[in-house]
């Protein structure tokens, strides 16, 4: 897949330097042992530098974007204990513990099928299914922020896997409560259907993957996600030497005050070096009645009201120094709110962001 060509480029390199950095992650390794095989520390560091100028007003800052830090060990040769905490490093001593993210049990006996329960991602639509540790852009795509349940880490149990060798699917079910540690199940619940299929022997082609992902999600006034019944999400990744495209066309069905809303993202991109990429995003939203489309992480720190109509262009650039491990992104955007309402969600301005991405 071109996404993670840089990652094989840079382990194929010679690039021993980060191999070995890395390789301290890496506590235990033994297979060998019948009780416990690997021990890992797992984690990410990630820091943003914004600055965005509206006909609204203007917002600058430097900010961690995410810290988070764990283990992920593998027990009796087939099952997975994984445990990361999410921590804000922009607050004082003392008060940086946000919440458990991963905080789950898997059990992978086979190449075919993997289940987990407990805490775990609910990864649905482009951006949404994918990390924040391989994100292409600096932040998902704004189709993703309204339709994806951006707190994105719920108790639940997910049965995962393929089947012959170009069919991929996902089932899951999930309690809604917005617990920072494992659910108190105080919410309703949502299910997670996902499935897709690769064309690319058929079209000759090094990635040609269909994926139709659907979300049925109970109304609770109280529930952690976003006020979406329904979500239907079509996700197409087609990728050929250097070159790639990655699209989504979204839907969902609103309920209380939040309306139906549709959108579509197209991002192509294309590999100069294995080291050097750039990246092109448009994002187009529209919801059926007004006040229905929040405005992205930045956006919204200039205008905290809604709009009915949303566009975005984006450009980035992406320097992979060891992969999707270690990168620097960045990117420039244009993007506008329309507001049929007037009441405070119009907006119409430039933003640039660049930030460093490490994990491991």
């Amino acid at each position: 897949m071109q996404a993670l060509s840089p990652i094989v480029a840079a382990q194929t390199t010679g690039e021993s330097s980060f191999d070995k950095v890395w390789s301290y992650a890496t506590l235990y390794d033994n297979k060998d042992n019948r009780f416990i095989q690997k021990f890992d520390l797992s984690g990410r560091l990630q820091i943003d530098s914004a600055w965005f100028d509206a006909d609204q007003g203007e917002f600058e800052d430097v900010l961690w974007r995410r810290f988070r830090f764990g283990f992920k060990t593998i027990l009796f040769q087939d099952w997975v204990l994984h445990i990361e905490g999410d921590w804000d490093l922009n607050e004082s001593l003392g008060e940086t513990y946000n919440r458990l993210t991963d905080a789950y049990i898997g059990w992978h006996p086979g190449k075919n099928w993997y289940l987990k329960i407990l805490k775990q991602s609910a990864g649905f639509t482009l951006d949404g299914a994918t990390s924040s540790k391989k994100l292409l852009t600096l932040q998902r795509n704004n189709l993703t922020n309204n339709l994806w349940f951006t707190a994105e880490y719920f108790t639940g149990a997910t049965i995962s896997g393929t089947a012959a060798k170009r069919w991929a699917y996902k089932a899951g079910i999930f309690s809604s409560d917005g617990s920072n540690e494992l659910s108190h199940f105080e919410a309703a619940y949502f299910t997670l259907l996902s499935l897709g299929y690769n064309f690319a022997g058929d079209l000759e082609l090094d990635n040609a993957t269909i994926r139709v992902d659907y979300v049925y999600n109970q109304e609770d006034e109280d529930a952690n996600t976003r006020d979406f019944s329904q979500v239907l999400s079509l996700v197409t990744k087609w990728e050929q030497g250097d070159w790639g495209l990655w699209t989504d066309f979204s839907a969902g069905r609103g309920y209380a005050s939040q309306s139906d809303l549709w959108g579509v993202a197209l991002m192509p991109s294309y590999d100069i070096t294995p080291h050097i990429q750039l990246v092109f995003r448009y994002t187009y939203l529209k919801s059926v009645d007004n006040n229905g489309v929040r405005l992205g992480r930045y956006e919204n720190e200039i205008v905290k009201g809604r709009g009915d109509e949303y566009n975005e262009i984006y450009g980035g650039l992406n320097v992979f120094f060891y992969g999707h491990k270690l990168k620097w992104q960045t990117g420039l955007q244009y993007s506008t709110m329309k507001d049929a309402a007037d009441d405070g969600g119009e907006y119409e301005g430039w933003g640039l962001t660049t930030g460093l991405r490490v994990s491991w």
